[in-house]
């Protein structure tokens, strides 16, 4: 190639400046060492301006006059992206034709400091990077260019890639290094889901939830329904490690494909998922020299030997091979199939042993196993042989820890290691030197910095250590370690829960939900501990929670529940504490709410023979709550006002402000709103005592949060509009802090949307409503995504567009069933009625609403009673006829004074206002004044809402 000219121009593109005329490429200011050939490559691409430059033209350009391979130019583009590390893909392998320079180039000119620089060209804008959940890039891709160009260009025009091969063959990194690669494309984020500790295929559609942050509070999670909760986004999923759960991943993979049409699925399997639409890939081995070759061969150019080597380094920093070793490493490899798992281990070895004697000892294990006829068997037998290789090569204690770490599902500490796998045979410190030599080898990641860092093995060596453990006659052994480990770990962590924020406490304890499992399915297992499993169970009742894994929860509960057999006294705490556990997730779960009275009454039973004053509150608690699922208030209220009674001579502020909030909610929803209004407002001078931090965990909702959107309902009935709106602005700013999806949902459908609707604001309503589906959809939760839906339809109705809003509220109220007669279901029922009017469809909507009043009256749900009689005073007005002024007017009046004696002012004015109306279209002037003034001068704020700008409006005609 002609040497390039002196010139002071500089080409930069992205973080990187190439000074042509000094032969230099720097990366944020500093040199990189680049070897002349690779310079030249890069300027001849760079050159091309993005065209596409063929194999053959890079070498005449770069080698003039010379006959080179094609393996000459792409050790030399390997070195280009070795030096632009995290920005490696400005290089792109078209495949079949050559390469191409994607970057953005702008020319400048350099001063008497090549450093400072006037730019030519619009400097290039970064954008924000993409969410993502994948790992640093800790080391480099060897030997993996062509694969990786392949895949990215497969993932380009197929919307679901599967990486097929034997274990060990590198389908898991491949699959990573090319969602890395293809993060820019998602701007919702590139999401890695390992399936590998998933024992149950039922719970792939739980961990690609969990992964992608969809919080499950409405029970176990289908595939349709975790595609669903996705929405329209535009992302990335990676299934890893498919083959134990295909069938599941392939379901799963579909179901993400279907419904949403930006979405895109890498997948790593053993064998295809033979899903609809699946391109599948089968991973090569790394390239290996061909035995009996051209001597002049350079062994260096071949990615099994570049392996290798870079792993031996790893361990001998100072390894430096000599031709003699590369030819024998290139044997090594050859033995090992090109398998990047195998020959990672043999790597490992490479400082202790030498590359001679790894060699020996390789092939003495491959006789020993394949018979002479190694190269009739499967990769996954080879595999095998390695293992066992490596496993030979360990200390005797290295074997002990290496097959008791086989225990652990997923990821574990340092102390976990070490409280697991020491015993009388093995003492804790040689545990962790163990370990230490361990991760040297290979046979166990280690991921994080720090005090963080958690450790795995991977799935291959995992499986073949357990095999190990089970013929060595300690997997009960290490299981029943294992289990006690994390039921001690967990048995302190609901405590800490009501201390620590939310996202914390799941840092801390979310990743080890795998080993809880494993753990579990020992205990309840033929050799297993079942008082460990029932004790485990208990303690790891506060992860479901958090997790909202309501389902796994409930099944795991029931299960504990069975292995009690007879009821004695040495079960009765266990039992009640299960009880509890059961009675919650069956309330919040889907459709099961109505059997949760049971199983709370049998905690409080047993509570109350144990004088346990803890589990006394939570079963009074879900009482009170299963009683207004039920429709029972009178009930409800008996129980808060037990709970309240037990709690009347705590020390414990929370305990007084349950109380409190409990019998608020339980008097607003029966309609008295004075006492309500007295009991919120001691709750929150209780609050206002308090920390500045979460406390959900004892009664599954945060109380603070819980208090101010009743505080704001409460406040919205007595008339106090405008502080009624303001607390639900501070409330949907602390619902969002706790992240807690059972507690956000409440804010918005118990205080945020109705408080705006009712004050007239549609604009805020409709945002906030918008805001809740969108939450029910990300985080599946079907009651409150319908009436998220319901409500969404009310505001479509009273904007104006009566058709519509009408089809939306019968579509979601037929879909809700039963749940209609939840109380955050009666207002869309009464709206319903009032469309139908407005709609000409009176008789129906009379029906309607003569439902929810007997509804009302007979279950002592007073709260809404009054709207609902000047509803129907309305529609009887619609309908016409001899009696309708008569009949409309008591309707009025019966709503008039039925507000007035609950204390309802905001219900008082609608029904004053209605009758003012029909009073004034009668000629009836005076009366209709008298009715409508004396409630409207007792409002002292809120002068901007609905129902107080119509009512001053209909005063200035009256006058």
């Amino acid at each position: 190639m002609e040497p390039i000219p002196p010139t002071s121009t500089a080409i930069e593109f992205g973080r990187f400046r190439i000074l042509p005329h000094r032969r230099e490429l720097l990366v944020e200011g500093r040199p990189l060492e680049l070897g002349q050939r690779a310079f030249d490559v890069l300027i001849v691409l760079i050159e091309a301006s993005g065209v596409v430059v063929s194999k053959d033209t890079l070498m005449e350009r770069v080698w003039p006059d010379r006959i080179v391979d094609e393996n000459a130019l792409q050790a030399q583009i390997s070195a280009l992206r070795r030096a632009f590390g995290a920005d490696r893909d400005l290089i792109r392998t078209i495949a079949g034709r050559g390469y191409q320079f994607t970057g953005a180039i702008r020319r400048v000119l350099t001063g008497p400091d090549p450093q400072q620089a006037t730019a030519t060209a619009v400097p290039i804008s970064t954008s924000t990077r993409a969410p993502t959940n994948l790992p640093e890039l800790v080391s480099e891709l060897i030997g993996r260019d062509v694969e990786l160009e392949a895949i990215l260009d497969i993932s380009a025009s197929h919307r679901l890639v599967t990486l097929t091969g034997a274990g060990g063959i590198g389908k898991t990194r491949l699959g990573f290094e090319a969602a890395r690669h293809l993060l820019p494309r998602f701007a919702d984020g590139v999401w890695a889901i390992e399936l590998a500790p998933l024992s149950d295929p039922e719970l792939v559609a739980v961990a690609v939830a969990t992964g992608l942050g969809l919080e499950l509070t409405s029970g176990t999670a289908s595939p349709l329904s975790v595609a669903t909760a996705l929405g329209s986004k535009q992302l990335l999923v990676l299934l890893d490690n498919c083959e134990h759960v295909v069938d599941a991943a392939a379901q799963m993979a579909e179901a993400l494909l279907r419904a949403d049409p930006a979405v895109r699925v890498i997948a790593t399997s053993r064998e295809p998922l033979r899903a609809e639409g699946e391109w599948v890939y089968p991973v090569p081995p790394l390239a290996v020299p061909t035995e009996g070759g051209v001597e002049s061969e350079d062994p260096l150019r071949y990615g099994a030997v570049l392996l290798f080597i870079e792993r031996a380094r790893a361990t001998a920093p100072h390894f430096s091979p000599d031709a003699n070793d590369a030819a024998a490493i290139a044997g090594i490899c050859r033995r090992l199939d090109g398998i990047p798992l195998a020959i990672e281990l043999a790597a490992a070895r490479a400082a202790a042993l030498g590359i001679e004697g790894v060699a020996a000892r390789l092939d003495d294990r491959f006789r020993l196993l394949a018979g002479g006829h190694r190269t009739a068997l499967p990769r996954h037998q080879t595999l095998r042989a390695t293992l066992d290789w490596s496993y030979e090569l360990l200390t005797e204690p290295e074997r002990v820890v290496l097959r008791r770490l086989a225990i652990f599902a997923g990821g574990f500490t340092l102390q976990a290691a070490s409280a697991v796998t020491a015993d009388d045979e093995i003492a804790a410190s040689e545990v962790v030197d163990c370990l230490a030599n361990l991760v040297t080898k290979s046979l166990v990641t280690a991921e994080g910095s720090g005090a963080m860092i958690r450790y795995r093995l991977l799935e291959t060596t995992r499986a073949y250590a357990l095999e190990k453990l089970v013929q060595a006659g300690e997997f009960d052994a290490a299981a029943g370690r294992h289990a006690r480990r994390y039921l001690d770990l967990f048995e302190g962590a609901e405590a800490e829960a009501e201390t620590r924020p939310t996202d914390e406490w799941l840092a801390e304890y979310g990743p080890r939900i795998d080993n809880v499992r494993a753990a579990l399915d020992w205990a309840f297992s033929p050799n297993g501990d079942a008082a460990i499993g029932v004790a485990l169970t208990i303690a790891a009742v506060p992860l479901w929670e958090k997790l909202s894994l309501l389902g796994e929860c409930r099944e795991r509960v029931e299960r504990a529940l069975a292995s009690l057999g007879d009821a004695d006294a040495t079960s009765a705490r266990p039992r009640m504490q299960l009880s509890a556990a059961l009675g919650w997730a069956l309330m919040y779960g889907v459709g099961r709410a109505r059997e949760a009275g049971p199983a709370l009454a049998a905690t409080l039973e047993i509570a109350e023979r144990l004088d346990d004053k803890d589990y006394k509150q939570r079963a009074l608690w879900g009482l009170c709550i299963n009683q207004f699922n039920n429709g029972e208030f009178r009930a409800a209220l008996g129980f808060a006002k037990r709970f309240a009674e037990l709690v009347s001579g705590s020390t414990d502020t929370i305990d007084l402000l349950t109380g409190d909030r409990i019998l608020a909610t339980a008097l607003h929803y029966i309609g008295d709103q004075k006492n309500a209004r007295f009991h919120i407002d001691r709750a929150l001078a209780h609050l206002a005592g308090l920390a500045q931090q979460p406390q959900i965990v004892r009664l599954r909702f945060d109380m603070r949060v819980s208090t101010h959107y009743f505080q704001a309902r409460i406040l919205w009935l007595q008339g106090f509009a405008d502080q009624a709106v303001r607390v639900v602005a501070r409330n949907i700013e602390e619902g969002r802090a706790i992240g807690h999806t059972l507690s956000f949902c409440s804010v918005l459908g118990q205080g945020a949307c109705p408080i705006a609707f009712l004050a007239g604001d549609l604009e805020v309503a409709a945002r906030y409503g918008a805001m809740l589906l969108d939450h029910t959809e990300r985080h599946p939760m079907r009651l409150w995504q319908l009436w998220a839906r319901c409500f969404n339809g009310m505001v479509l109705a009273k904007r104006g567009d009566i058709t519509a809003g009408l089809d939306v509220l019968r579509g979601e109220l037929e879909q809700a069933g039963d749940a209609k007669l939840l109380p955050r279901f009666l207002m869309p029922l009464g709206e319903l009625a009032a469309c139908l009017g407005e709609a000409g469809e009176v008789a129906q909507g009379l029906a309607i609403v003569d439902d929810a009043l007997t509804r009302c009256n007979t279950r002592d749900e007073g709260w809404y009673l009054a709207e609902l009689l000047r509803i129907k005073g309305e529609l009887i007005l619609e309908g016409g006829g001899s009696e309708a002024v008569a009949k409309a007017e008591e309707e009025f009046l019966s709503a008039l004074d039925l507000a007035r004696r609950q204390g309802a002012l905001s219900w008082e004015l609608r029904a004053a206002t209605s009758l003012a109306r029909l009073l004034g279209d009668q000629g009836r002037f005076a009366d209709a004044a008298a009715f409508l003034q004396p409630v409207y001068d007792r409002f002292t704020e809120g002068f901007a809402t609905g129902d107080l700008k119509a009512a001053k409006a209909l005063l200035d005609d009256l006058s």
